[in-house]
């Protein structure tokens, strides 16, 4: 009862979520090119021919800009809601398209992907859990504000990819335009570090045990510093930050102990 995980790329520059139950692998999102996804996966130990779907949250460029020709490529169905299939402009092999809507459950292989609504400034975005014999990965990114469904699915989850996009001060003090800052902290765009803490802190379960900060901002945040802040208060759950620079570990995330170490048999995969 297990699943294992890996951030192969976490910000605005990309982002790519992989989730596997150790035979066949789903993607949260394709932000990085197919060259760049192969190149990392291949470092990482992953193989991409094991991918069963592709879902994608919503339409931006840092969340779709290799889901084309990765699907046809390696024939992966993508997974997304209709009002995002149209804004992103994404043409996909009919056969590889697979439309969803809000909470249906997708079960592939044994695992199970739900796609819920969230707060962000798209035309239809939507989080997803992963789910595979009892444990349960969850990415929430891209997360203008807290909403109902977060409450209600973070405390599924075994480990979770958090938002933690940017600290107040830096961001407050930086050099981006009083509109773009707006943009960020007006309840559509990110979630601060104080933000994500106070959610992570108020609605992880007991049996939470890793937890990988995520879609950091290159400019009004700095890793070491949310890193610090969450650990405080991590309570015996591993905290990571997932990196915008290159591909994380391989995790593995059980129901028993919590196992905190590499995945090194990357022929499984």
């Amino acid at each position: 009862m297990s699943l294992y995980t890996a951030s192969i790329n976490s910000g605005s520059n990309g982002n790519c979520y992989y989730i596997s139950n150790g035979q066949d692998a789903v993607l949260v999102d394709a932000g990085l090119s197919c060259r760049e996804t192969e190149l990392r996966m291949t470092k990482m130990g992953l193989n991409v021919a094991k991918v069963r779907g592709i879902f994608i949250t919503h339409e931006h460029r840092d969340h779709t800009k290799g889901a084309q020709l990765l699907s046809r490529k390696y024939n992966i169905p993508v997974y997304l809601n209709h009002k995002t299939h149209y804004a992103s402009h994404l043409k996909f092999k009919p056969e590889l398209y697979r439309r969803i809507t809000d909470e249906e459950v997708i079960e592939i292989n044994g695992i199970t992907v739900t796609g819920f609504s969230k707060l962000h400034d798209a035309v239809d975005p939507c989080s997803f859990i992963v789910s595979y014999a009892g444990v349960t990965v969850g990415v929430f990114t891209d997360i203008g504000a807290v909403c109902d469904n977060m409450r209600r699915y973070m405390p599924q989850c075994h480990a979770a990819y958090l938002e933690a996009n940017y600290d107040e001060e830096m961001l407050e003090n930086g050099r981006y335009p009083p509109i773009l800052k707006n943009r960020i902290r007006g309840g559509l765009g990110h979630l601060s570090n104080k933000e994500a803490l106070d959610f992570f802190l108020s609605h992880k379960h007991e049996y939470m045990t890793h937890l990988f900060l995520s879609h950091l901002s290159a400019d009004n945040n700095n890793p070491d510093v949310a890193l610090e802040l969450f650990k405080k208060h991590a309570n015996g759950v591993q905290v990571y930050v997932a990196s915008r620079q290159e591909g994380s570990e391989v995790f593995h995330i059980t129901t028993d102990d919590a196992v905190d170490k590499p995945l090194k048999q990357a022929s499984l995969f």
